[in-house]
């Protein structure tokens, strides 16, 4: 039985201890969606794609090296190795080695290794713009949690007051001090606030939901975030965020380099007008069954060969390909511009607006903070002018719930204004 016992005991602590729940801060909450996010994997194989082009471009400048081996058969009359016909069926092996070289393209290699590394670049910045949108994902829903929390407890401070009324109200009627009616209207409060705190935990396991979405883990009912006072950067000015972001933020980087990559393409086309100018060298033997000599010797001493040559390729007439691909690399330049123009416009139009909703958070949570200074002292006074018998229960109901009013409001505004920060924050 004592083992039993032992082992049923340590069945519940494991339970217990592995269903408990776990406690992330926002940086590690952050962490975990980076590394689960679908979209970031997708992006990072895109990049990977974009460093492999960027590393053939510059590979291309290499000389190739290519070997080659053929068997050919004749039937009847055939040549031998001595370029004699011969009424004869034959057979001959040859082995050849070759490698060329490109001396001048009109530089289009050049051009399409400075291109696939700007595409580089614009592909290193889309993964950092997923990221980013993911890193403000994460820190909504994080902010979301936090403030439901907060009202959360809210919620719960409220019903223990009431039920704390309840019982100073219950004492004064025991002693008959106060009629026994005077307790119901406080009981129908208790039962609203206890509908209110379940809305409110209920409101909780949403965000915490939403957020471990975010994250893609799959077990929201054991998270928990830790509490933790989030630093604040100043407002500072619509003209010095806009500043900073043309030079931080991803998307405007990739916009950039796009639009290099666009420009370099204009040059690839054009390289199609100039002369092409290659170097080559070949080696070779081979071997006729014809032949009285030996596999080896036919090899080695009878027909070993090798060459050097130049070729030169210019272009006279291309059924105006090159000047119809250029015109298309001009007018694929041109839209990029336009991308980096919009890009800049929208940037600054979601800057100005951001400030301006962090501006206004900040005299709602201001207005707020002096709301809850008011209300907690109309609270105070109502309930002593009740205990002096000069207010009515009905008054006492009316500034609790004020007070429960404006400090949901406060913590709304406050959090509203720490989202509003946040996003200022990643466009520096």
């Amino acid at each position: 039985m004592n083992k039993i016992s032992i082992f049923t005991l340590s069945f519940l602590l494991l339970f217990f201890g592995a269903s408990a729940q776990q406690t992330y801060t926002l940086q590690q909450c952050i962490d975990i969606a980076l590394e689960n996010n679908l979209q970031i994997k997708q992006q990072s194989l895109t990049k990977q794609e974009r460093d492999i082009a960027y590393r053939q471009a510059r590979q291309n400048l290499l000389p190739n090296l290519n070997a080659g081996v053929s068997q050919d058969f004749a039937f009847g009359r055939a040549k031998d190795g001595n370029d004699v016909y011969q009424s004869t069926n034959s057979a001959s092996t040859t082995f050849g080695i070759s490698s060329g070289i490109t001396l001048f393209d009109g530089l289009r290699m050049k051009h399409n290794i400075d291109a696939r590394r700007a595409d580089t670049y614009a592909s290193a910045a889309d993964l950092e713009k997923v990221k980013t949108d993911i890193t403000l994902a994460v820190s909504m829903a994080y902010l979301q949690v936090l403030m439901n929390k907060e009202l959360l407890q809210i919620a719960e401070n409220q019903l223990t007051l009431t039920r704390e009324l309840i019982t100073q109200r219950q004492k004064l009627i025991e002693t008959g001090k106060l009629a026994e009616g005077e307790i119901f209207e406080l009981q129908a409060q208790e039962a609203r606030e206890n509908l209110n705190r379940v809305q409110a935990n209920n409101t909780l396991k949403l965000s915490l939901l939403d957020l471990a979405q975010i994250m893609e883990i799959a077990d929201f009912q054991n998270l928990d975030i830790q509490t933790e006072n989030l630093p604040l950067m100043d407002l500072g000015s619509i003209e010095n965020i806009y500043a900073s972001a043309l030079q931080n933020r991803p998307e405007m980087k990739s916009a950039s380099y796009k639009l290099q990559s666009s420009e370099k393409n204009i040059s690839i086309a054009r390289a199609s007008y100039f002369p092409t100018l290659s170097f080559n060298a070949s080696a070779g033997t081979g071997y006729y069954n014809t032949r009285d000599l030996s596999f080896d010797k036919q090899l080695f001493s009878e027909y070993p060969r090798a060459g050097v040559g130049f070729n030169l390729n210019i272009p006279i007439f291309n059924r105006f390909d090159t000047k119809n691909r250029v015109a298309t690399a001009k007018l694929m330049t041109e839209n990029s511009k336009l991308e980096l123009e919009n890009t800049k416009k929208e940037l600054f139009k979601s800057i100005q607006q951001a400030h301006q909703n962090a501006v206004a958070a900040q005299e709602r949570w201001q207005t707020a903070d002096k709301s809850v200074t008011a209300m907690r002292e109309a609270f105070r006074y109502a309930e002593q002018r009740f205990n002096a018998g000069r207010a009515s229960q009905y008054e006492v109901f009316q500034a609790k719930n004020n007070l429960a009013q404006v400090l949901s409001e406060q913590t709304q505004a406050k959090f509203e204004y720490i989202f509003r920060i946040k996003i200022l924050e990643l466009y520096n």
